[in-house]
């Protein structure tokens, strides 16, 4: 069974980058088919799709986020990494990793100064 496991900072001040990452354990991020994505809720609100990579290391990003998005990966961690630059505070949300129907169980990032 896949697990995830999201990791970085809870607090991330304005203009500056965030950065979190996805420990995947149970199966590996360069499985055939498999879509590593990133996604958010913010307080109050629905789940925001933000992009994700797939197993062959291409990437795909929301339109209304693609300028500040950049999802990696590190292969020899089985690791997976997502960087939203410019935080604002309209970007505090909980940040979940997710393939398939197996998901983290999500971080809270907060942007404040």
């Amino acid at each position: 069974q896949v697990q995830l496991q999201e990791s970085g900072p809870g607090l991330v001040k304005p203009s500056q980058t965030l950065s979190l990452t996805c420990t995947v354990s149970g199966g590996s991020i360069t499985t055939n088919y498999y879509y590593w994505s990133w996604i958010r809720q913010p307080p109050g609100k629905g789940l925001e799709w933000i992009g994700y990579i797939r197993y062959s290391g291409s990437t795909y990003y929301s339109p209304s986020l693609k300028s500040r998005t950049n999802i990696s990966r590190d292969t020899s961690k089985n690791q997976f990494t997502l960087q939203l630059s410019s935080v604002t505070p309209e970007d505090t949300a909980v940040y979940s990793c997710n393939v398939q129907f197996y998901w983290g169980q999500g971080t809270q990032v907060t942007v404040s100064s």
